[in-house]
């Protein structure tokens, strides 16, 4: 935990008490704070009661307004589609709302934080819509692999003031999403990446232009020393355009030789070039768990951001073949009978189903769930990459209707669309789960729906020939 002696004496509200919240609350309490806190469920209010912290209703405009600042988790709506009521409590009390991200960097600048006076950290953020957590998780193997001290958190793994106080000569890895960066008063990242931006959260945000204004924040508030910006499309030119030449330009499909400095992929090798020559490069056919193009991109901004804070390529090529990869993202579960089966259950929008459909052929399709904006639309040109599509969920049928003539077949749940696709599948063929959709019609989270798809096929495994 990283105490908050910034606020020691004041009074702070922490509203939402998930991970990020309760973290905030107990980080807040640790460094000398009187603490309220809420949410509008009665059972992460018990949880916190029975931690000794103080419970009060935020919404109230009596407790609101004996407050120094409101700490608002990332779940919770602050603008879009309408703010929630302590928030407009708070606001109308005159009180700042912030987040816990945002209290992680003032920690940081904190003269009073226990070995401040030694230096201070470097902190490495990754944004953007797609790619984030492997990123994340990438970035922190290969510092490790490389033998720097590292932590990792944020959107992934530990909340960010759950954290050790970092050290000097230590590097903070964080994953922050649009949720996180939309609010924070405070962003100063030495390292900032931003991979890609496609349709998602986009009630939350009021639209395209609210998510990418949210991401945009990033880099706009602290400047960040090094900026890696993803341009292979027009959102990422676009940030990269106003970018000083501290910018490090990153492609998967592009080559982007010049004067500046990148990382882009040239056929099957990762390459640096800098000063308008090359200076590295890596063949990514030997890192298993980096195929594809989508994960190409997040290869080169892992080892761009590896490349800022000092790590030689020679120890970074290492790291990216000793990548075991992350759960839920192609995560190649096993064989039977010649064919394999992938998991890639957090590809939740058309976007991300995209790259896994790039990824291999002779497709067995499992998707659907709970649609987002556009559907598969955008995934018409890929259709004949396969062999026959196994859907599921409440979209089944809008799905359905979007496939027309490419073979397919109503399922209705998981358990139905693995046997339809094991029956129907031939040596060469890949049962992919890439479902395009969210989760929430079937499942608690995408990371249940792939548990419960590795299970599925685990089970088969043990059945008799």
């Amino acid at each position: 935990m990283i105490p908050l002696t910034t606020y020691a004496s004041r009074t702070v509200g922490v509203l939402g008490l998930g991970k990020s919240g309760l973290s905030a609350a107990r980080a807040l309490k640790a460094g000398g704070a009187t603490v309220f806190c809420w949410d509008d469920n009665e059972a992460p209010r018990e949880t916190a009661s029975a931690e000794g912290l103080e419970v009060a209703d935020l919404t109230r405009p009596r407790e609101a307004a004996s407050l120094d600042l409101l700490i608002v988790s990332p779940g919770i709506p602050h603008h879009y589609p309408e703010p929630h009521k302590a928030v407009l409590a708070a606001w109308e009390a005159g009180v700042p709302v912030d987040n816990d991200v945002s209290l992680f960097f003032q920690a940081l600048t904190d003269p009073d934080r226990e070995g401040a006076d030694e230096g201070s950290p470097k902190v490495i953020c990754v944004t953007g819509s797609n790619g984030k957590s492997t990123t994340t998780a990438l970035i922190h193997h290969l510092l490790g692999a490389a033998g720097r001290h590292t932590q990792m958190g944020g959107n992934i793994g530990r909340g960010v003031l759950d954290l050790d106080n970092p050290g000097p000569g230590e590097v903070v890895v964080l994953e922050l999403s649009s949720y996180q960066t939309e609010l924070a008063r405070v962003l100063a990242p030495d390292v900032a990446v931003f991979l890609n931006l496609s349709p998602d959260h986009l009630g939350r945000h009021g639209g395209m232009g609210g998510y990418f204004a949210a991401k945009k924040r990033l880099f706009e508030y602290g400047g960040p020393d090094r900026s890696i910006i993803g341009v292979d499309g027009i959102e990422g030119r676009f940030v990269a355009n106003t970018m000083g030449p501290e910018t490090i330009r990153i492609a998967a499909t592009q080559k982007l030789r010049g004067e500046g400095w990148s990382v882009f992929m040239n056929k099957n090798h990762l390459t640096e070039w800098r000063g308008g020559k090359q200076m590295a490069a890596i063949d990514l056919r030997q890192c298993p768990a980096l195929i594809g193009s989508h994960n190409h991109q997040n290869a080169c901004a892992a080892y761009a951001a590896c490349r800022a804070v000092g790590v030689p390529p020679r120890r970074l090529e290492a790291g990216l073949a000793s990548f075991p990869g992350l759960a839920h993202r192609l995560e190649r579960i096993g064989e039977i009978g010649g064919v394999a089966f992938v998991n890639d259950s957090k590809a939740t929008n058309a976007d991300a189903a995209e790259k896994a459909l790039l990824s291999f052929e002779n497709i067995r399709w499992i998707l659907g769930g709970q649609a987002k904006e556009g559907g598969i639309e955008p995934l018409t040109g890929l259709f004949d990459r396969v062999a026959k599509a196994y859907l599921i969920g409440e979209c089944a049928d809008q799905f359905a209707a979007t496939l027309e003539s490419t073979p397919h077949e109503i399922c209705g749940d998981l358990a139905t669309a693995v046997a339809r696709a094991r029956a129907d599948a031939a040596p060469g063929d890949t049962i992919l789960l890439a479902p395009a959709a969210a989760s929430w019609d079937q499942f608690t989270s995408f990371e249940a729906r792939g548990d419960a798809f590795r299970a599925l096929v685990e089970s088969s495994q043990e059945e008799p020939a």
